[in-house]
């Protein structure tokens, strides 16, 4: 049977390669997060299930996160950061790790950053990374430089439900493209109502992971 291409080991008439732009600085996107399991565990820090990395240059430890575009213009398009766990040199990239998916789980769950009532606070806790695996969320992009110095784009930070697109944007409307100034704009909508928690406390006899405390 006789192929409409070239032999197998001739790439002559081979098309050339689709290059992608980078997404603009800033816009928001409904993700979904996937995290790539790195085999590190420390049950001493909750961190079990092999979800966490570690480096082999630095010893730091982190999360290994894809995000897949949901809606909009870049659907499917995929993004890849890393959430910070553990840093020899201080405290700052864990807390930045915490403070991003603490604000990842107010997006996906619906909850304000401001509430702290018991369902609130039990949205924000997890027993294992595993629960944050598949996470559906809004976030911003950014664009930062990868090994080889090149931009590229990546997630790091998680749009809350006090946003003005947040609801639109949960509800799947279009990605908010940015300005020129760098801040997300959007053609007025609708107001949509924002999901409601329904999540409750963990059950009796179960410990949290400490850093999730």
């Amino acid at each position: 049977m006789t192929s409409q291409h070239s032999n197998w080991n001739d790439f002559n008439d081979a098309g050339q390669q689709a290059g992608f732009d980078l997404i603009p600085k800033g816009t928001l996107l409904k993700v979904r997060m996937t995290i790539k399991p790195g085999g590190f565990d420390d049950p001493t820090r909750g961190w079990t299930g092999g979800w966490a990395t570690e480096s082999d240059q630095t010893g730091s430890v982190y999360l290994n996160a894809e995000f897949v575009v949901l809606d909009g213009s870049f659907a499917k398009r995929k993004l890849w950061s890393t959430i910070g766990l553990h840093s020899a040199k201080g405290d700052e990239w864990a807390n930045m790790g915490r403070a991003f998916i603490r604000a990842a789980l107010n997006s996906a769950r619906g909850i304000q950053p401001g509430d702290t009532s018991a369902q609130a606070q039990a949205a924000r806790r997890i027993q294992h990374f595993g629960e944050i695996d598949g996470l559906v969320f809004v976030g911003r992009v950014d664009v930062e430089k990868d090994s080889r110095g090149d931009d590229k784009n990546a997630i790091k930070q998680a749009i809350e439900p006090d946003h003005k697109d947040y609801a639109r944007l949960m509800a799947g409307s279009t990605s908010s493209a940015a300005s020129p100034t760098g801040m997300a704009s959007s053609t007025p909508a609708a107001a949509v109502p924002v999901a409601q928690s329904s999540y409750a406390k963990p059950a009796t006899g179960i410990t949290k992971p400490s850093w999730a405390q």
